[in-house]
């Protein structure tokens, strides 16, 4: 490689938490992988985000070839979170562009990314719930629809942190008398190690515990509510009528409520199949969407972004099997 450009992809996915790289050929090898630290532009910037995301770029490359220089590849397909408005594409899309890693360059929101990665169609619906939650949207004409998910601001409800932070404020009620009492009050301390609720409130407070731990109590969250907890099953319930709302609103948005369409769940929250959680947003699809077919991913989303990006070379259905049955199988270890 180090002779020039090579006939494959960069594939990045990156989320709040973790970014994913992967350096795909166009028959669907996969050549290396890195995982590094999240580089949300909304959160450190453009110009650090494209920082960070270069040093695992460059890092994936020489994994493979370690005299590359670029251009390395003929695709960079870079689904990022926090690639919420036009601007915000722009402006990733040209200070990546610069750095000259590929001769093309697609730059959008992760959900896209997740959306291909749960469906062979390149169409449908997909949510994602890990540290915010999101929905994007794609018709078999082409056509996208995306919510802003910037939080509260845009009216989000749900997400990791926000999980998170609603089971911490169940807990302290409980402990201090101003709601009903809840097998989270315990569980919450135990897992915090402290002893009381009121205790690790006063940690928050004052920087000792980072507020960003807060999803570490997801999963108490949910299985708590899937032994039927009163208060967690609240919390976990609206969850599951929020991801409902979603898939609604986007697929009577993009008229495909009455047709045959993939809904792809993605995300730490979604991805790990909680019985009671998947069980609650199948019937309420059921209800609203009956011709909607939810699935939760079964590959990363970074495969998502491959899969994006050697649809823009052209690159045939075989291709795309061996790059799935690669992490199906095992023979890729999984982003």
């Amino acid at each position: 490689m180090g002779g020039g450009v090579i006939d494959a992809v960069l594939a990045l996915d990156g989320g709040n938490s973790k970014t994913d790289v992967l350096l795909v050929t166009t028959d669907g090898t996969v050549l290396s992988q890195v995982r590094g630290p999240g580089a949300s532009a909304q959160r450190v910037g453009v110009a650090a985000s494209a920082a960070t995301l270069d040093a695992l770029v460059k890092q994936a490359v020489r994994q493979f070839d370690p005299a590359a220089r670029a251009p390395y590849v003929r695709h960079t397909a870079a689904y990022l979170a926090g690639v919420d408005f036009g601007r915000e594409q722009e402006a990733l899309t040209q200070a990546l562009g610069e750095l000259g890693w590929s001769e093309g360059i697609t730059v959008d929101n992760d959900t896209f990314a997740l959306l291909r990665a749960g469906t062979p169609h390149g169409h449908g619906v997909a949510v994602v719930c890990g540290a915010g939650i999101n929905c994007v949207g794609v018709a078999p004409d082409g056509r996208t629809l995306r919510f802003p998910a910037i939080g509260r601001l845009s009216g989000d409800w749900g997400g990791g942190l926000f999980l998170g932070d609603e089971t911490l404020w169940r807990a302290v009620r409980a402990e201090d008398g101003r709601g009903p009492d809840t097998a989270l009050r315990p569980l919450v301390t135990a897992h915090f190690g402290v002893s009381s609720v009121a205790e690790l409130v006063e940690r928050f407070h004052f920087g000792d515990v980072c507020r960003t731990r807060l999803q570490e109590l997801n999963p108490l969250l949910l299985e708590t509510a899937g032994h039927g907890d009163t208060v967690a099953r609240k919390v976990v319930d609206r969850l599951a009528d929020e991801v409902v709302l979603l898939v609604s609103a986007a697929l009577r948005r993009l008229d495909l409520l009455d047709v045959p369409v993939d809904l792809v769940l993605g995300g730490g929250v979604l991805a790990g199949g909680d019985p009671y959680l998947l069980d609650r947003i199948h019937t309420g699809c059921a209800r609203t969407a009956p011709k909607a077919t939810p699935r939760v991913v079964d590959v990363p989303p970074a495969v998502g972004a491959a899969l994006l990006g050697l649809d823009e070379l052209g690159a045939s259905a075989v291709a795309e099997h061996r790059l799935r049955d690669s992490y199906r199988t095992g023979t890729c270890e999984p982003c």
